[in-house]
């Protein structure tokens, strides 16, 4: 199934850690380029993190971010007694010292290093929780790439179908073009009014109208047109495919212009360079 590169999806998690909230978007990219940015409480989970983000997505540039937010009235503080034992033997030294200046704050002293510390959590439960939530994002992530991906692929169908309405036509008009052809070289000749070979001529018209002939281009357009279609029905990844795709499409309508002698050819040809441009937009969107 086709899935684009672009998506966004967040969600949020309570629990005695507080709030947890994750949010990952991802544009399109040449390959995956994945970042990360947790809050230290997970960050021993980021090589854990990324490789299910890499099972889950293969293409795109993914930015992540989960925050922890405590909850309201939950910040649960110790003191570490034997810090602030070793500090007041410190504190009373000084005091034998410096008489004059023996006023101490207390909340100086619960603002050393060490003293005053948050209460651990259980940090399996937090884990667990990250995981779980981010799990889920990255579900809702992929579904919205899904979704987006099969507008993608209905554009890409529809434009597809019309290259071959375009490729139909321009083969029913080979007969007409090559008629035209060969009776303008003819009256090229009665203009000159000089004595000709005639099988001589007929090989010269041979010879022009196979190098001017695009029954080629326009069989290898409708090979590409079908193998587009395949792929877009297809399960795998195929972003980088359909982008070598539309690159063989461009080659034979560059050459199909190129080739034609026949106006109204040409301008199909023109009009089928357009839409091949907005396939390969469409694709560059594609995982």
């Amino acid at each position: 199934m086709i899935a684009s590169m672009t998506g966004f999806a967040r969600r949020e998690l309570a629990g005695p850690f507080g709030t947890l909230v994750c949010e990952i978007r991802s544009v399109n990219h040449r390959f995956l380029d994945a970042s990360l940015r947790l809050p230290d409480s997970c960050r021993a989970l980021e090589g854990e993190l990324r490789a299910a983000l890499s099972r889950e997505l293969k293409r795109g540039k993914v930015d992540c971010t989960l925050h922890q937010r405590a909850a309201p009235g939950g910040e649960r503080f110790e003191i570490d007694q034997q810090a602030l034992e070793r500090l007041l033997a410190r504190v009373r030294a000084l005091v034998e010292q410096l008489p004059e200046r023996s006023q101490v704050d207390v909340v100086e002293l619960l603002r050393f290093p060490g003293v005053l510390r948050e209460e651990s959590l259980d940090s399996e439960t937090l884990f667990q929780a990250a995981r779980t939530l981010f799990g889920e994002t990255l579900t809702e992530l992929a579904q919205a790439r899904l979704r987006e991906g099969e507008r993608l692929a209905a554009l890409i169908s529809q434009r597809c179908a019309t290259l071959s309405v375009m490729v139909q036509s321009m083969r029913a008009r080979l007969p007409e073009a090559q008629l035209r052809i060969r009776l303008r070289f003819q009256e090229r000749l009665r203009e000159l009014a000089a004595q000709i070979d005639q099988d001589r001529v007929e090989q010269e018209i041979l010879l022009m109208l196979q190098r001017l002939d695009v029954a080629e281009e326009l069989d290898r357009l409708s090979g590409h047109i079908l193998e587009t279609e395949r792929t877009l029905a297809a399960s795998d990844p195929a972003g980088r495919r359909l982008d070598f795709l539309l690159q063989e499409f461009n080659r034979e309508a560059n050459t199909l212009s190129s080739k034609s002698q026949d106006l109204e050819t040409t301008r199909a040809a023109v009009e089928m360079k357009v839409l091949i441009e907005q396939m390969r937009e469409q694709v560059q969107n594609i995982e």
